[in-house]
């Protein structure tokens, strides 16, 4: 039986630091579904169809891939998907605290479902959607950090 995970995020935009994890996760699991959470307590910049469209997009050559969004609990999605895992990625220490609530919590709620934590890559270990957003808003150079495909909708989105 191939393996099912979930791998989670708000994906806002999506960077080479998310797609590390994306590419090295396809390789593990049979079938990785990328979901985008739709956060109502963050203000987005990019609505979660435009999200889903700019991830198909970056990973359409991953054929075990699918790309989906979702509300409410992640333990449910990933039910629902008869997922067998949860895939997040860490990017320093920093992240780890927050992680492990979060993995403690899923665990509370569907113990069937584990959690696997990926390092990124140590060149995406400073990358953050945030500070993406931040250089493109003051039109600093983000090619090293994003595809095209999102640098050119970033671009787009700061050019009013």
């Amino acid at each position: 039986m191939a393996s099912i995970a979930v791998c989670p995020g708000s994906f806002d935009p999506i960077t080479y630091g998310h797609l590390d994890i994306i590419k090295r996760g396809a390789k593990v699991f049979g079938t990785l579904y990328v979901c985008v959470l739709n956060n109502s307590s963050k203000n987005p910049l990019f609505s979660v169809d435009e999200r889903i469209e700019l991830i198909k997009e970056v990973t359409k050559e991953i054929p075990n891939v699918v790309v989906e969004s979702f509300d409410g609990l992640l333990i449910e999605y990933a039910r629902r998907k008869s997922a067998t895992a949860i895939l997040r990625g860490l990017r320093a220490v920093s992240d780890f605290e927050y992680e492990m609530q979060i993995t403690s919590m899923n665990r509370t709620l569907g113990e069937e479902i584990e959690t696997f934590f990926m390092m990124t890559n140590n060149q995406y270990s400073f990358l953050s959607s945030s500070i993406v957003k931040e250089a493109a808003k003051y039109h600093g150079n983000i090619s090293s950090l994003v595809p095209k495909a999102v640098e050119s909708a970033l671009r787009e989105k700061y050019r009013g």
